[in-house]
């Protein structure tokens, strides 16, 4: 059976339980090897999974964000590398199919090829700009000729890259003020990866720099401008703490396990008797239980709303992120605690957790950006 194949949310988390257990055997390989995880990806794509945001008006099964945030959380149990990278697609084409902001004809083209197995993710970060959601404006560059656009430039943290078919790249529109988005096929004349991904965190999501060289486009292919108001809520970006809880279940799993295992001569039973690591344990089901409760409290909020209601959704959104962001980095903190020196070890997965949740900082929203926001929520509620 393969997603599609699926009628319930419960026969989809039982497929993806399934392939989690793989993704968390190659783990350990892909992580000290450096390696993109190929076979994982192979896995969702053959599996269906990559197509279950696709619009049902388009021919898919279009999920609720509530169960995409699900799959998501599984996925990075497995391993979290696989579940960031794979959320950026997952989320862009959720996206795409809510707002329906480009022409029909570029939608159809992207969710069929969607349907069919590509990959797609957005470029939008730079060496010079930093962060996007900072305001710099892009230094790659379009520029309109009679039969298309030329683009050049070169775009920094493309996750997903080595599997990418699609990216969409904003560019700064010659002669104009404008920022534009800009659908480029992979396979684009003068479009290259650069391999220059050397964090230690989250080493499998494939972030390498994007590079365009003269990368001919169709006119059509300018897909949306980037500055046509002020950007709202976007709750598919809920994908990202998704991604960093699931890393903080498969801390607590660890831990757990290996609390109910060990058993120094010291004592009698195991040290999962002891009430200083029960503690411990209770402390993580505790954040666990809080973050999980607001995330999918924000999820499910943005899933029964209108367009008018999720347009005041920044706030929640961001709270979202902040809290189970920070307390993922919280439980793995504790579950090393638990284990203790051997954590440390190149092969325990805890530290290769400590290091992946790390990552969560650095994505959108910062945490300093959404606490100003909350600050002025509040400074203006009763005006």
């Amino acid at each position: 059976m393969n997603f599609q194949q699926t009628k319930t949310e419960d026969e989809r988390m039982a497929l993806m339980e399934e392939l989690s257990r793989r993704f968390l055997e190659r783990s350990y390989m892909y992580d000290t090897n450096d390696e993109f995880p190929h076979e994982n990806m192979s896995d969702l794509k053959n599996s269906g999974y990559t197509a279950l945001t696709v619009p049902k008006k388009y021919g898919g099964m279009e999920i609720t964000l509530t169960e995409m945030l699900q799959l998501q959380e599984k996925i990075a149990e497995g391993d979290g590398s696989t579940a960031l990278a794979i959320g950026w697609h997952m989320g862009i084409i959720k996206n795409l199919g809510e707002k329906t902001s480009w022409e029909d004809d570029m939608l159809e083209l992207v969710f069929h090829q969607a349907l069919n197995g590509s990959l797609i993710n957005a470029a939008a970060t730079e060496p010079s700009t930093g962060s996007p959601t900072r305001g710099g404006k892009p230094e790659t560059t379009a520029e309109m000729h009679s039969d298309g656009w030329v683009l050049n430039g070169r775009k920094t943290f493309t996750s997903l890259a080595p599997a990418l078919d699609y990216i969409i790249v904003s560019a700064s529109i010659a002669n104009s003020e404008e920022v534009g988005n800009f659908l480029v096929p992979r396979a684009s004349e003068g479009v290259s990866i650069e391999e220059t991904w050397d964090s230690i965190a989250m080493k499998g999501t494939g972030s390498h720099d994007l590079v365009l060289q003269n990368v001919q486009i169709p006119l059509k292919y300018h897909v949306d401008n980037r500055n046509k108001g002020k950007k709202g809520p976007e709750g598919w970006l809920l994908h990202i703490p998704a991604c960093y809880l699931g890393i903080a279940q498969a801390a607590e799993n660890y831990a757990i396990s290996f609390a109910k295992e060990y058993s120094p001569n010291s004592i009698e039973g195991t040290i999962s008797d002891l009430p200083n690591v029960q503690q411990k344990i209770g402390e993580m089901e505790l954040k666990l239980m809080n973050a999980r409760t607001y995330l999918y409290a924000a999820a499910k909020k943005w899933d029964e709303s209108g367009e008018s209601d999720r347009s005041e959704m920044l706030p929640v959104l961001g709270a979202a992120k902040h809290i189970v962001t920070n307390a993922a980095m919280e439980i793995v903190d504790l579950a090393m605690r638990v284990v203790g020196a051997r954590s440390l070890s190149a092969k325990n997965p805890l530290q290769r957790y400590y290091r992946d949740v790390r990552a969560g900082l650095h994505n959108p929203p910062m945490d300093d950006m959404t606490i100003q926001l909350l600050a002025n929520t509040a400074l203006n509620r009763n005006k």
